[in-house]
């Protein structure tokens, strides 16, 4: 698309990463360490990401493995882990903390893919509140005299392809999460 449209475009970008993100946060069945992106360790009195004080290890696909470059802080990488409500009981052997990944019931496959639709449809809303703000945008223009009623009806129809790629996208996005959750 023309290089005009890039404010809108970027804005449409940054709805996406923050999809992947919060899809990333979900786990399907399988150690992803991107869980624990979110999960902070009081450390010194900071809270302190547990990527900031451990090694992250995954040794095989339903585990990963949590060493903390200071060992005194392994009980306070387990409470935090416990109070993220990630679902899943850290294991501590006093060297590492072990997380087990147990296989998926097809009840929290269920639940699992309709919170990935609900994060979806809100990405979906997001990418469509930034195509109502730039047409609202571009008709303002038009009533300042600034564009044509030509320039708008085309601004508004290139708006409108754009907004049907990204959605487009999101649905492809929304759709892998959902066969890797549902994959047994």
């Amino acid at each position: 698309m023309r290089n005009e449209y890039k404010h809108i475009t970027d804005k449409m970008d940054k709805t996406i990463a923050v999809l992947k993100e919060e899809l990333a946060g979900i786990r399907a069945g399988r150690a992803n360490p991107r869980l624990l992106d979110k999960v902070t360790v009081e450390y010194y009195g900071v809270p302190t990401p547990i990527n900031q004080l451990a090694n992250i290890n995954i040794p095989e696909a339903r585990q990963i493995v949590i060493q903390p470059w200071d060992p005194k802080i392994l009980q306070d990488i387990e409470k935090a882990i416990n109070a993220a409500n990630l679902g899943l009981n850290p294991n501590n052997d006093g060297k590492a903390i072990r997380l087990i990944f147990p296989p998926l019931t097809e009840e929290r496959r269920i639940e699992l893919t309709k919170q990935v639709k609900k994060i979806g449809e809100n990405a979906k809303v997001a990418i469509r509140q930034v195509r109502r703000d730039a047409i609202e945008q571009y008709k303002k223009m038009k009533k300042n005299g600034e564009i044509t009623e030509d320039d708008l009806k085309t601004t508004e129809e290139d708006v409108q392809k754009i907004t049907d790629d990204y959605i487009e996208n999101i649905d492809k996005i929304i759709e892998a999460k959902i066969d890797e959750i549902m994959e047994v």
